[in-house]
Parts: C-alpha cells; structure tokens; sequence
C-alpha cells in the first residue's frame, strides 16, 4: 500500500513543500494542507485570533473539522492507490491564551491514519522561522507577530521533547532535492 505522510510543524517551516516533493515522488500522489481545507469555510471562518476562550473555541473546532476531513480524504485517496501527505500546523501554546492545539496535546487525536502514518515534524532554526515568515507576511502584521510568540516557545519544545514515533527533521538547511 501507498504511504500516508502527517507533515507537522511550526509556520514556515517547510510543510507545504516537503509535503508537495513527498507526494509528487510517486506516480500517484496527493498532497493535503490542512489549512486550505479550514479556509473552504465560507461563512464563520474563524480568523486564528486566539485572544478570547470563545473564539479560541471555534477556531480549534475549525483546525478538528478540517484535519478530520483530512483523514478522511487521505483514507479515500491512499485505498485507491495514492501516496498522501498532509501538511498539518502546529505549535505548543499560543502565548496570553488558553489555546492549546501542538504537538503535545491535539494532533493526533484528530487524525484517523492508522498505524501506518508516517509522522514527521520540520523544526527549522528560530532565525530562519523569522526570516520565512516576516518575509511572507510583513514586519508589521499583527498575525505574524502572534506566530513569531508561538515559534519562540514551540522550538525548543518540540527540538527537546519530541512525541514517541514522530520524526524530527532539522530543515534549517535542505533543500527539496
């Protein structure tokens, strides 16, 4: 049977490409982010704003629907002979909030894979996370700034305390090749 891989880590790390290589080096192949099925949500999309329990709420219930949706699609895909990666957010704690959805307490339990997931964190260095995602997204935007707090306590989290059966890959310095 073709693999399934769960491709997790902080924002830009890497998922989306490492995840489109995997998938793109068998002949059949599907790549799933996680994050553009949440955004299929055309009405109450939850803007990632953690500031309050209520919308910390509806944003998590948001990230499940999408990675139960997920599963299932890489279920679907992988029984009629497809490789799947899915690309997957995730960090510890968002900082000042009661949200928690990382690598410690949430993933996981959203995903139906079976045994045969292969599960593989990107941990890039703090001072590349920062250059990818400021030059993505401006020095200036709020939304970076919160994701800037997440990676700063993420880090050393998930480079010193990784989960039993994931693979911790430092993509600091690989490339796609």
């Amino acid at each position: 049977m073709a693999p399934i891989f769960l491709v997790m880590g902080t924002p830009a790390c890497g998922k989306s490409t490492v995840s489109r290589a995997l998938a793109s080096r068998f002949k059949l192949g599907l790549h799933i982010p996680v994050d553009d099925l949440r955004h299929m949500v055309v009405g109450g999309l939850s803007d990632m704003n953690f500031s309050n329990e209520a919308t910390a709420k509806v944003t998590g219930e948001q990230i499940r629907l999408a990675r139960v949706a997920a599963s299932q699609m890489a279920r679907t895909y992988n029984s009629a002979g497809f490789a799947v990666a899915i690309d997957d957010f995730g960090f510890n704690h968002i900082p000042g909030t009661p949200f928690h959805m990382g690598f410690n307490t949430v993933p996981e339990t959203h995903y139906d894979l079976g045994s045969q997931a292969d599960k593989i964190v990107l941990l890039l260095s703090f001072e590349t996370t920062l250059q990818r995602l400021y030059g993505r997204n401006g020095s200036e935007n709020d939304f970076a700034k919160m994701l800037e707090n997440a990676n700063r306590l993420s880090h050393p989290i998930i480079a010193e305390h990784p989960k039993p059966g994931w693979i911790v890959v430092n993509s600091t310095h690989l490339t796609v090749e």
